[in-house]
């Protein structure tokens, strides 16, 4: 079983220059409930489906499977998704021994700014860089599907 470890972090502005990769994701939820989503997600014109359980008490780590899909059927599975898309640019930004995921949300997201690491284990330490802000883990107002069901622009 495959389990994500991630803790997230609020930034109030992001300098570009310090990322070593970009990209533009679009994703939907065809399940998008508290207890699990079912996520379609176009990144660098590949498709993905993700299905992703419900968080462990501390929101750090929860079950993940992804596989990749081909296009075409993530853009037509795309259309079945509720509630839109969310639409960002992900960053990819080395601190030490680990990368972190900057995601600029736009659209009805614009001006969220989100910092996830991933972890190998719950305890495992990591460098946390000037330029992260408030922690957010486990927080589900942050979580992707529910930025669908009530975006950012709306709080």
């Amino acid at each position: 079983m495959a389990i994500e470890i991630e803790r997230k972090f609020l930034l109030q502005s992001f300098d570009v220059t310090l990322a070593t990769n970009s990209s533009r994701i679009v994703q939907g939820y065809i399940c998008s409930d508290t207890d699990k989503t079912v996520r379609i997600r176009i990144k660098k014109e590949k498709g993905f489906i993700t299905i992703k359980g419900k968080s462990d008490e501390e929101g750090l780590a929860r079950y993940e499977w992804e596989k990749e899909i081909p296009l075409d059927e993530a853009e037509a599975l795309l259309k079945l998704c509720s509630g839109g898309v969310i639409d960002k640019i992900r960053y990819e930004v080395v601190a030490g021994k680990h990368t972190y995921e900057v995601d600029v949300f736009e659209k009805e997201n614009q001006g969220l700014i989100i910092a996830e690491v991933e972890l190998s284990e719950k305890n495992e330490t990591f460098e946390k860089p000037i330029w992260v802000g408030e922690e957010v883990t486990g927080d589900p107002k942050y979580y992707n599907a529910m930025l669908m069901k009530k975006p950012f622009s709306q709080w």
